[in-house]
């Protein structure tokens, strides 16, 4: 989507908010209006004193469609303090809003449609007899401007489009969603479980999600180890004075876990990132020219402290690991080694079947008080990584205030099968953390230099990954991830004897394979194949014994009649080709 066609569209949603409260000021003259802002998949409006289910939302939507219709601009009106304050004194939401404008020294306006009228800073389409193709979703709690110290509001959920053909597509995802949704088929196929006892966002992975987790970061390892990168291991905890050196403490610290010692004063944490401590590992010893690039990957779980309202199934969780790397190289050898990563995370997503863009995540110029740095340096590394995406062919959008506080990224999003993108792989280049830790390396002519730091992950988090996966396989994975490959199904008890032969030589081989020894029947032992999405059955019969082969059926429904040794041809081939 183009910049205009994504603000036409932000334009639009912004209206529907609008045309959203008015409705509501209708239908419920006592509900009290507070914000309503356009947001990526829509709009949402909040009020106070409106008790609304999805069951009332017909009559809501009636009622826009009936208010547009005479709805032929977006009025600006510019108030004094005073005048917008006698016009909203009945809502002190608004007033509470006017008094922050003033604050800011920016100017008050309202904007007018048919008879309504809102408190707002503007941003609305010339059209409003366009705004047609909207659908109202969901009601949830919100806090007054997110602080769970105020006021609980409803929050009602929508969305808008430019065509009818659109939001049809969008209502699509969400339902294909909501039939994927992860959390489901995650407690459906046995992958991962969550505790009160163990705590909110803290997942227990089973032997079946243990596999896909192991699976997907042992095949990062086989990629990067060819590229001489080298696992190390690092605590989960630290003390303070470590993110206090790398900066961390002062940007972070209220959301990481703090741990407390029986028999010290010392501060410490539960580590939120890897970085710090390889940090570490390099200054541990002296440096040469020669020994750079030194390359460290690291897996080791990682902690931070999420509020628990935003905490969601495998998204968002407590306690992950990342596919970690810190590369520690001379600046001229930074192309080469971003190039590399950038090859290794397109093979990777190429894998999974992920199209994807990057994001070039750059400083917010309006906060230059978030980052860390000499802000020459800042313009050099943004122009860097432009120059990186452009000569890698990448395609790439800017996100301003997306950087990490040390310096900008490189973010891939990579779009799922239901369209919906996902930040996963980072790259980004760094000069802040090589000076916090003094790093340094002795050069060709005997100077001491400091090096550069390349940050990169390519899975991101695999615990998150592992959600993305179930949503975006439809829990159907490919055989090379999928925890069970095959299943036997004997028909009855005379052919089990030989099924457990085959299941010893199938083992053997490299394939993981169980067997159904239940009393059910064959229907219903493929049913149950099918409700665990194993790509494979094998129906065992008294043909298949005489004739020593196996019948196997794939997902499709598709069969086919094969021998031991050409089963397990096949199954192995499509594993190593990781189809």
């Amino acid at each position: 989507m183009s910049d205009s066609a994504r603000s036409s569209l932000e334009a639009l949603r912004h209206s529907a908010a609008h045309l959203l409260a008015a409705a509501i000021a209708e239908l419920y003259p006592n509900a009290l209006p507070t914000l309503g802002p356009a947001i990526e998949t829509g709009f949402y409006y909040d009020f106070d004193h409106l008790k609304i289910g999805a069951e009332d939302f017909p009559l809501v939507e009636a009622k826009m469609r009936e208010l547009v219709k005479t709805w032929s601009s977006f009025k600006k009106f510019k108030l004094s303090a005073s005048e917008a304050k006698a016009e909203f004194k009945a809502n002190p939401y608004k007033l509470e809003l006017i008094d922050e404008i003033i604050a800011k020294g920016e100017e008050i306006t309202v904007y007018q449609s048919g008879t309504f009228r809102d408190l707002c800073r503007g941003g609305h389409t010339d059209k409003p007899g366009e705004i047609k193709a909207f659908k109202l979703l969901s009601v949830a709690g919100a806090y007054w401007h997110g602080d769970e110290k105020n006021k609980m509001l409803t929050r009602i959920y929508g969305t808008a489009f430019s065509s009818q053909e659109d939001l049809d597509k969008y209502l699509w995802q969400i339902e294909e969603a909501k039939k994927r949704d992860h959390r489901k088929l995650g407690k459906e196929l046995d992958l991962f479980t969550f505790s009160e006892l163990v705590g909110s966002g803290l997942p227990l992975y089973t032997a079946r999600g243990s596999f896909i987790r192991r699976t997907v970061t042992n095949f990062v390892e086989s990629v990067q180890s060819k590229l001489a990168y080298t696992q190390v291991w690092t605590p989960q905890i630290a003390k303070a004075e470590l993110f206090k050196k790398s900066g961390h403490y002062d940007k972070y610290k209220d959301d990481m876990f703090r741990v407390v010692s029986n028999y010290s004063d010392e501060e410490f944490f539960l580590k939120p990132m890897n970085c710090p401590q390889h940090a570490e590992i390099y200054a541990s010893r002296p440096r040469s020219y020669r020994d750079l690039p030194l390359r460290l990957t690291d897996f080791a779980m990682l902690y931070r402290d999420e509020k628990p309202g935003e905490l969601s199934g495998l998204a968002r969780v407590r306690a992950f690991s990342q596919d970690d790397c810190h590369v520690y190289c001379r600046e001229d050898q930074v192309d080469f080694e971003v190039d590399q990563m950038l090859d290794m995370i397109k093979q990777i997503m190429n894998t999974f079947g992920f199209t994807y863009r990057y994001r070039l995540s750059t400083r917010d110029p309006a906060h230059p008080e978030k980052y860390l740095g000499d802000p020459k340096v800042w313009d050099k590394l943004e122009a860097w990584a432009v120059k990186i995406m452009e000569r890698n062919h990448i395609e790439y959008y800017d996100g301003p205030g997306e950087a990490a506080f040390y310096g900008p990224k490189m973010d891939l999003m990579a779009t799922d099968a239901l369209g919906r993108e996902w930040q996963l792989s980072t790259v980004q280049i760094d000069y802040v953390q090589p000076e916090r830790f003094n790093l340094e390396y002795t050069a060709l002519d005997g100077s001491r230099q400091r090096p550069v730091t390349l940050h990169r992950a390519i899975l991101g988090s695999p615990e998150r990954l592992l959600g993305i996966l179930i949503e975006h396989y439809a829990g159907a994975f490919p055989l090379w991830l999928s925890p069970t490959q095959l299943t036997l199904l004997p028909i009855s008890e005379h052919e089990l004897t030989f099924t457990q032969k085959l299941a010893k030589e199938l083992t053997k081989a490299g394939l993981r394979v169980e067997i159904d020894e239940s009393s059910n029947t064959l229907g219903k032992k493929i049913l149950r194949g099918r409700n665990y999405k194993v790509p494979y059955l094998a129906i065992i019969g008294k043909k298949e014994v005489e004739t020593n082969t196996l019948t196997l059926k794939n997902r499709a429904g598709d069969q086919l009649t094969l021998s031991l040794d050409e089963v397990i041809a096949k199954l192995t081939q499509e594993t190593e080709s990781k189809l």
